[in-house]
């Protein structure tokens, strides 16, 4: 008689739930059509402007300038192009007598320096030896913003 019992719910159990699935299924296919919302007003979000480019500080600008003068000078091809950009580069120092000092070496912010010269005598021994061994590492300018002292390191 138990088994019965067992089978019978088994049975109905399966119906009620076979029912229940057509029911929802059915459900499904009458709900109303419902209007697709609006979306939301998009706010556009303004990119900070971008920040200005460093400027060069006028010694920066003149220590460029020297680095491409004291290049040339040396690669010149003959005498009269050497002559032409010393002239252009002694243009910008305050005369022709402006020191040039060459760190020979440095040792606990204790700089020894090779015998002083002038910017004259500098680019002339560019003009002879068509080497630039050095580059700028301290410049110096007047209120007229020319060089008035220039400072070289060994590359």
């Amino acid at each position: 008689m138990k088994e019965k019992l067992f089978s019978f719910t088994v049975n109905r159990s399966l119906i009620i739930a076979l029912v229940a699935m057509l029911a929802m299924g059915a459900c499904k296919s009458k709900k109303k059509v419902v209007a697709t919302p609006t979306p939301a007003p998009v706010e556009t979000v303004q990119a900070p402007p971008p920040a200005p480019a460093p400027v060069a500080s006028a010694e920066e600008v003149a220590a460029e300038k020297l680095e491409n003068y004291f290049n040339s000078v040396a690669a010149a091809g003959n005498s009269n192009m050497a002559n032409q950009s010393i002239q252009e580069t002694l243009a910008m120092f305050s005369n022709q007598e402006t020191p040039v000092l060459v760190v020979i070496h440095e040792e606990n912010g204790i700089k020894d320096y090779d015998e002083p010269t002038t910017i004259k005598k500098y680019l002339d021994y560019l003009k002879d030896t068509k080497k630039n061994l050095n580059f700028i590492s301290d410049i110096r300018l007047d209120a007229n913003g020319k060089v008035s002292e220039l400072e070289l390191r060994r590359k």
